[in-house]
This record gives C-alpha cells, structure tokens and sequence, in this order.
C-alpha cells in the first residue's frame, strides 16, 4: 500500500515539473497542441516591431513586385503578427493567406484563425501590461 502513495507522489510531483516547464503560451493553450502550434507564428512583445501593419503590407508587395520570393513573405509575417496582436481575424486570414499564396507554404493559423487569436489575445493580456 505504501508504494501506491509513492507512486501517486511521484506521478503528482512528475505533473507539478512538467507544468512548470511549459511556456506561458502552453499554459493557456492547455492541451491545444494545434492552437499551440498555429501560434508560432505571433510575435509574444510585439510591441517591438518598429514598423505599422500598413508598411508591413506596402514592403510585401514591393517584395512581390521585385520578385523577392522571400521578403514577401516575411513581411506578409509581420503584417500578419501585428494583426494577430490586434485581435483582426480578417487580417490575420488575409496576410497569412497572401505569404501562403506566395510562397505555398501552408499557415497553421488559418485552420481555426479565431480559436487561435482568442487564445493571441488572453495571452497578451495576462502578459503583457500596457
């Protein structure tokens, strides 16, 4: 009987260590390994980025104009993490679509944009205190 509630300890103290070793973003996402996953994406400070949306979105199609395959689509990024940031559905499926568009990479982001910017925004407001 003494080595169940070893067990049970040791289970219950294994839990404990793993929960502390999950990333803030994790934890809100519980076990949503595919919200978690399309988050990869957004920017966890983005109040860092030095430029607006609109001059995110202007560079893309410079990029795409000069057929700088690769520009383009970081920027399409950027544009796309700002509007994660601002909680606009219909920019995050805008901007992830045009990099996907451009690149044919596929965006996890755009299979459930707003379960994934609802768990964006509890994030940023229990982290990031204006």
């Amino acid at each position: 009987m003494a080595k169940t509630s070893e067990k049970g300890k040791e289970k219950s103290k294994a839990t404990t260590e793993t929960m502390r070793n999950l990333t803030s973003l994790e934890q809100i996402c519980g076990g949503d390994r595919e919200t978690y996953e399309a988050l990869s994406v957004m920017f966890l400070d983005p109040r860092k980025i030095d430029v607006s949306m609109k001059q995110a979105v202007d560079n893309a199609k410079k990029a795409e104009k000069e057929k700088d395959v690769a520009s383009a689509r970081m920027w399409y990024q950027v544009a796309g993490g700002l509007a994660i940031y601002e909680g606009n559905t219909e920019k995050v499926v805008e901007y992830y679509g045009e990099a996907e568009r451009v690149t044919g990479e596929k965006y996890l982001i755009l299979t459930s944009p707003d379960k994934a910017l609802a768990k964006a925004q509890e994030y940023y407001k229990q982290y990031l205190l204006s």
